[in-house]
């Protein structure tokens, strides 16, 4: 069936805010399943050639309070150096250009997961496991990378990132600078309303409440499914190792009660201060 939203997601996998916003990406689904569609977009944050202020140190910080405070497992240990984003975002896009939705949407999040257990997300090991874990061949995948499409279409998606909206620019805290002006921050989403073309911003890292409300009232009449009643429902929905805060915010029931539930029945695998859970 055709879908009544079609949400545009900008992202980039090196960003931790677009890491701890995937609890609110995965209720949305579940919760209006296939009367939304997705679309992925890559910001591309940084190609290794331009001055940052950011060190391994500060990174290392930052993931220590937002690991903290948004509860995705994340390691925090000081990383050697600095990675680059682009050769990820380049990967996905080429996912995107030859591969199905699913298997994209699987690289982005295998790439993610990686880089916060504290791998290089440049390192060519790092890419080429990401896509083995999502099911591609590292072959293809390298000629995808290499075909000039792949190059173009990355070029578009970090164009349109950096035109926001009007209507997001009202929200300015919410985007950040670049030498031409400014540009959405991860995530950032464009949820269109398909019967007539309407189109919201929602810049930036938001409470789940934000995006429910807004989908809620640009079509009023999309169905809701009710919480799933187990972790293995919601593992099993999913096919991919999830957070103990992705199964609590699915399911809409507290941190502490989804690590309780999901230790009885799935095998953690420890990430910082929590871990990624797959049913035996």
């Amino acid at each position: 069936m055709a879908a009544d939203v079609v949400i545009t997601e900008y992202t980039d996998p090196a960003c931790p805010w677009a890491f701890s916003a995937e609890p609110f990406r995965r209720r949305l689904s579940w919760l209006y399943g296939e009367q939304l569609a997705w679309e992925v977009r890559m910001v591309g944050l940084s190609d290794g050639n331009g001055a940052s202020h950011f060190t391994p140190e500060k990174l290392s910080e930052a993931y220590k309070k937002i690991s903290r405070e948004h509860k995705m497992p994340i390691d925090t240990r000081v990383r050697e150096r600095m990675a680059a984003s682009v050769p990820a975002c380049r990967a996905v896009v080429a996912a995107r250009l030859n591969a199905s939705y699913d298997q994209t949407r699987a690289l982005l999040r295998r790439l993610r997961v990686r880089t916060m257990s504290g791998e290089l997300l440049d390192a060519p090991e790092t890419i080429d496991g990401a896509a083995r874990d999502a099911g591609i061949d590292v072959e293809a995948l390298h000629r995808w990378i290499e075909d000039p499409a792949t190059q173009s279409a990355l070029d578009e998606d970090m164009a349109a990132a950096r035109q926001p909206m009007p209507a997001a620019r009202v929200l300015d805290a919410k985007l950040a600078n670049w030498s031409g002006g400014r540009r959405y921050t991860c995530p950032s989403y464009e949820i269109e309303r398909q019967v007539d073309g309407v189109r919201i911003a929602v810049p930036g890292f938001q409470p789940f409440a934000v995006y429910d409300v807004i989908t809620a009232n640009l079509v009023p009449g999309l169905e809701r499914r009710e919480p799933p009643t187990s972790v293995e429902d919601v593992l099993a929905w999913t096919g991919t190792p999830l957070a103990s805060i992705e199964v609590a915010t699915v399911m809409d029931i507290s941190f502490e009660d989804a690590r309780e539930h999901l230790g009885r029945v799935a095998v953690e695998h420890p990430v910082g201060f929590d871990g990624f859970w797959t049913l035996p």
